[in-house]
């Protein structure tokens, strides 16, 4: 195993992969990716709804999902792979966010910023929605947003894969391991020591480390607000007549659902104070009963009888400050940077976090985009905090 490397990499999902990817990419010699379970059995991105929309309200995700989108969209000839080894299946369905009278000055205001960026996305007003969506029950929604190009679904697990094999083929090596901690000599990084492999000497280290990345940060005295929040996911069938076109439904409750194969998936996020840290992948059944069904049955009135067919849980790493991403580099810290707290978000905006980040460790500043309002020094400072609203 190699001993020293340019950059050490923390993780190996596709945040870590993608950033692999671009540091060598960029010309970075030597780049380490550790990663514990090269299964990805427990990873999040691959227990996640694999979606992807630019419906958010703030502008750096909006920018960040604009280019994702894109790559996704040609991922074949971005990493120069064959078609069927980039493949992602995806499915250009469509984000349909629903308002009730509680969030339609938000929704309102998100659709506003979004025009402003050059999202393709409609306000419907009930009466448009009732005409496009008649299986709706629409008795309590003000309005709704609706993705009309850029937001879908895709295989997760090959998007993965696909930055994986091309970062090897760039000589990115992947270590089977996992990053005990960081070391520090003179306040700046120094070594990733490995449970079985001891130490590599590097300058530089990105903890894309998910869920773990808080335990890794604390290695090195760094408070980092991230924390595994469990999200359970529910794949149900109906013998309900449903129109094949449908996009990606959020209900002003959180509950969402869309199309997959020939059931439907749905998912939810919790309020902050019924969303305890997490550690276990367990499912809960009873949840589908007394959280999704009622949901589901009232905005739906056809899903009135359902048959769960299949379900599974994974982990957000959750930045419970402001639930948007922290990324880049640590001023009190030389050489460490972050690509964390994604809340959700992770897969879908990994092509642009892994872009900027290399872009800061090897020109030293970002140049396509710039997400220096995502900095770590945010979180000390409550007003330069960026609240995302449309929290899914």
């Amino acid at each position: 195993m190699q001993h020293k490397s340019d950059v050490v990499v923390i993780g190996g999902g596709v945040v870590g992969s993608a950033t692999a990817y671009f540091l060598a990419k960029s010309g970075v010699a030597s780049v380490v990716v550790v990663e514990k379970d090269p299964s990805y059995e427990f990873a999040s991105t691959s227990l996640s709804a694999a979606s992807i929309r630019q419906q958010f309200t703030t502008d750096e995700n909006v920018a960040m999902s604009r280019f994702a989108v894109g790559f996704f969209q040609n991922l074949a000839d971005e990493l120069e792979l064959e078609p069927e080894q980039a493949d992602v299946g995806f499915v250009e369905g469509g984000y349909l966010f629903l308002s009730d009278a509680n969030r339609e000055q938000v929704l309102r205001e998100a659709y506003e910023r979004q025009r402003k960026a050059g999202v393709d996305v409609a306000l419907l007003e009930p009466d448009a929605l009732a005409e496009r969506f008649p299986w709706l029950n629409l008795e309590d929604i003000h309005c709704g947003a609706l993705g009309l190009s850029g937001e879908g679904w895709f295989d997760a697990y090959t998007v993965l894969m696909a930055f994986k094999k091309r970062a090897r083929s760039l000589g990115v090596q992947y270590v089977q391991d996992e990053a005990e901690r960081i070391v520090l000599k003179e306040g700046k990084v120094h070594s990733v020591v490995l449970r079985e492999g001891g130490p590599i000497q590097t300058h530089q280290v990105v903890n894309a480390a998910g869920p773990r990345a808080a335990e890794l940060a604390a290695t090195i005295g760094v408070h980092l607000p991230v924390r595994a929040r469990k999200r359970q996911i529910f794949v149900f069938r109906t013998s309900a007549k449903i129109p094949e076109t449908i996009p990606l439904v959020v209900d002003p409750s959180g509950v969402y659902f869309r199309p997959e194969g020939n059931a439907f998936l749905c998912g939810w996020s919790p309020p902050e104070e019924a969303d305890p840290d997490a550690s276990d992948f367990k499912t809960d059944a009873s949840l589908f009963e007394t959280q999704f069904w009622p949901v589901l049955a009232h905005r739906v009135p056809s899903f009135d009888e359902l048959k769960v067919v299949r379900s599974w849980a994974g982990h957000y790493a959750v930045n419970t400050v402001d639930h948007n991403a922290i990324v880049g580099s640590h001023e009190d810290i030389p050489g460490y940077y972050s690509a964390n707290g994604f809340s959700g978000h992770g897969l879908m905006q990994s092509p642009a976090i892994a872009r900027a980040l290399s872009e800061l460790i090897v020109h030293g500043g970002y140049q396509t985009l710039d997400l220096s309002r995502l900095s770590f020094d945010r979180l000390r400072d409550s007003s330069r905090h960026i609240v995302e609203r449309h929290i899914l």
